[in-house]
């Protein structure tokens, strides 16, 4: 019994000691790497803000597949880099749609067929467009954005965490509001 005590305290002590390791670990590659990460997540496109929190989640999933043991690590560099790719893309891919829309980018991209007057007026349109999308509730509009990118009623509904006939009564509501703003 004493034996068995003694057994458990040294594993305790041994447990303590790996994870004091792991955390210096991870905190060593977090001060000679944060700057990089950062930088790179930059170029794929993030805002700083999103940037310095997606390199505390990259450094954070290294830590738990450190201490997990699930993943084989054999160079923590190019795992560190590998993630923070994947995950600055999904957070560029999950805010990209969020953006508010420019005319600006939309004045540089039109035909050069078309005439000064065709252009103002497509301009117009699509201001007015813009801006009835803009007075959609988030919702209306998530269930838009989602369903203009192909998604089916029973996917959205999975994306959001509301059911299917929910999504259906968010487009619902949204394209009779898109209606009414565009035609006034």
């Amino acid at each position: 019994m004493l034996s068995d005590a003694l057994e458990d305290g040294y594993l305790h002590v041994a447990q303590r000691r790996s994870e004091s390791a792991l955390q210096e670990r991870v905190e060593r590659l977090f001060v000679e790497l944060r700057s990089d990460v950062y930088r790179y997540l930059l170029s794929l496109g993030l805002y700083p803000p999103q940037a310095q929190e997606a390199t505390q989640e990259v450094f954070l999933r290294l830590y738990i597949a450190l201490r997990e043991g699930k993943e084989t690590i054999r160079n923590p560099k190019a795992w560190i880099f590998r993630v923070a790719h994947n995950y600055g893309l999904k957070v560029r891919a999950r805010t990209a749609w969020e953006q508010p829309y420019d005319p600006e980018v939309a004045a540089r991209l039109a035909d050069p067929e078309i005439t000064p007057e065709m252009s103002l007026l497509e301009r117009e349109r699509a201001r007015r467009f813009h801006q009835a999308v803009e007075n959609l509730s988030v919702q209306q509009r998530r269930c838009l954005l989602l369903r203009l990118e192909g998604l089916r009623y029973p996917e959205i509904g999975a994306a959001l965490g509301i059911s299917a006939s929910a999504v259906g009564e968010f487009l619902r509501r949204a394209i009779a509001r898109l209606r009414s703003l565009t035609d006034a």
